[in-house]
């Protein structure tokens, strides 16, 4: 099972404003290990970054102006997500912006929606934790992935916080940790184990009653009638004793 976990960074929340795709960050992952093979470019966009886009991300136009452009990298990058499974968290904003890129290249360019099928992990992280946030910083604290170094975002950084997030949160991990201490909302935790104290448990016995004897007496008779040789040695060992 070949998984690429994707995020990317645009000039712009707005696709349908002409906004663009600056950086492209992929991580690949293989029956659900990482396989160390990333895909990753800063892409020129040939136009201005929102300011603030540029206060989330930190990319500015002077760093972007000796970058390839989409059209450089798009073969490549469409390689690279053949086959595979996507994972993204907020899947509809990265992929409106990937199909509009590969839209501008014009006819005979591949549809990326044929190339892979594409998961979502923003619904699936809502339906596991209703009515709680599910940005990718709140499940960071959630399953306990480090993300002290996301200051800014970035397409590859955050590529691989959600690969990390979505192996825990896809592998059975129960969350422990509370999330948005501010807000004061703690997540839903596995119950602690309860350890018995066997110190004071005492075994209860109670004697055989005359009642008790009388019956057993019976069924040894009983069984003598059937295998003589057993019976014989059952009186041996035990007999009307009751023991």
């Amino acid at each position: 099972m070949r998984q690429i976990v994707l995020d990317t960074e645009t000039t712009g929340l707005e696709v349908e404003q002409g906004h663009r795709v600056i950086e492209i960050g992929c991580i690949e992952l293989l029956n659900r290990r990482p396989t160390g093979r990333t895909f990753h470019h800063y892409l020129q966009p040939d136009r201005a970054i929102d300011a603030g886009a540029v206060e989330v991300h930190g990319i500015t136009a002077e760093m972007l102006r000796d970058k390839p452009r989409f059209t450089d990298i798009a073969a490549e990058f469409a390689e690279f997500i053949s086959d595979a499974e996507l994972i993204i968290h907020n899947a509809e904003f990265d992929m409106g912006f990937i199909r509009a890129e590969f839209a501008r290249l014009g006819e005979g360019q591949p549809d990326p929606d044929q190339l892979c099928r594409v998961t979502d992990t923003l619904p699936l992280a809502r339906r596991l934790h209703p009515g709680q946030r599910n940005s990718l910083d709140a499940l960071c604290r959630r399953y306990g992935v480090d993300n002290s170094g996301r200051d800014l975002h970035g397409a590859l950084l955050d590529a691989q916080l959600l690969a990390d997030v979505y192996l825990a949160m896809t592998g059975g991990q129960t969350a422990l940790s509370l999330d948005d201490a501010a807000a004061g909302t703690q997540e839903d935790a596995a119950p602690a184990p309860v350890m018995l104290d066997r110190s004071t448990l005492r075994l209860v016995t109670r004697p055989p009653s005359a009642e008790d004897r009388a019956a057993h007496e019976r069924y040894l008779e009983m069984m003598a009638g059937h295998a003589p040789e057993a019976g014989v040695l059952w009186r041996t060992a035990g007999s009307s004793s009751g023991t």
